[in-house]
């Protein structure tokens, strides 16, 4: 279940609860006259199924309540009521299967900013992985990719594929570019300061690496892993699942062969470098196209169903 709390103007209240009452998948619905204060108008609360939030929040946009009121959503984790259970029930289609737009533009677009916070992140990530390259250490290696939000833009460009939000595409396309070129700058950088003071060497890059050779040896098996991992990705967020979220972050070599490719840079190993590169824009590519192709599918089901569903009810 979700809940709404909206600010609405007075003068606008009884139409935007007619909607909520209409609205099939919708119970408590309480509304607290003069209640808000800026912006002024009366506070409008309801619970609706998760499977139709979306249509709800659509409509509450199509009357401009977002531009003259406020629209609020939090996800329920506990309703014991009996009249949100029947809600469920009657709200057409699965609400496992049901996406939020608004809610997945609104995150994906928080975290396709490029900031501060985001490149130290990749680049501490990056940071962790060269370490974990050169003494083939594969934990390191997991660390890293943990540490590592470049799933944030990737989703934010799989979003703006599907909604045709150029702006929200360009900001996440940006996010990606700048900010795997800063934080390969800053490992090139920080294996140059870790050469001097002997703890990385060419021989620990050129050695046999049996942990870590997968890093620099692109082929057709991590572009399936990076499809099967962006698709992962994408369905754990249009269900909340954060915990497959971190699978899919340790499951893609993207920050580590950005690692590799700066270290390999530093000690002019052309071929490690290329390797690394071409290894790092394969996983991107599969990821980018898994997750598009993902939200299309979901987004064709879930008319289907709904469809289906609304006919069986009529």
């Amino acid at each position: 279940m979700l809940h709404l709390r909206l600010i609405v103007p007075a003068d606008r209240t009884d139409e935007v609860v007619s909607t909520v009452e209409k609205t099939v998948g919708t119970t408590h619905l309480a509304v607290v006259p003069g209640a808000a204060r800026d912006p002024a108008g009366d506070l409008v609360m309801c619970d609706v199924a998760r499977e139709a939030g979306d249509d709800l929040i659509n409509t509450l946009r199509g009357l401009g309540i977002d531009e003259c009121g406020s629209i609020a959503v939090e996800n329920i984790d506990l309703s014991l009521s009996a009249r949100a259970h029947r809600a469920e029930k009657e709200a057409p289609g699965e609400a496992a299967d049901a996406v939020l737009w608004e809610q997945l533009s609104d995150a994906t677009h928080e975290e396709s900013t490029l900031s501060v916070t985001y490149i130290a992140f990749l680049s501490l990530a990056t940071m962790i992985a060269a370490c974990g390259v050169v003494l083939d250490n594969a934990i390191l290696i997991v660390g890293a990719m943990a540490v590592g939000p470049e799933f944030g833009p990737l989703a934010g460009f799989c979003t703006a594929l599907v909604q045709r939000a150029p702006r929200l595409a360009w900001r996440s396309f940006i996010a990606l570019i700048v900010g795997f070129a800063v934080a390969m700058a800053v490992t090139v950088a920080f294996s140059l300061f870790m050469d001097a003071t002997g703890l990385f060497t060419k021989d620990m890059l050129d050695a046999e690496r049996p942990n870590t050779g997968f890093i620099y040896a692109p082929d057709w098996l991590s572009f399936v892993v990076a499809v099967l991992a962006g698709a992962a990705g994408m369905l754990s967020l249009t269900s909340a699942k954060s915990g497959a979220l971190v699978g899919v972050a340790i499951s893609v070599t993207t920050v580590p062969a950005a690692a590799n490719a700066a270290v390999a840079l530093v000690y002019g190993d052309a071929a490690q470098t290329r390797l690394s590169t071409e290894q790092l824009l394969l996983n991107l590519l599969g990821i980018v196209l898994a997750g598009t192709l993902t939200l299309f599918a979901q987004k064709y089901l879930w008319t289907r169903q709904r469809g289906r569903t609304g006919g069986e009810n009529a």
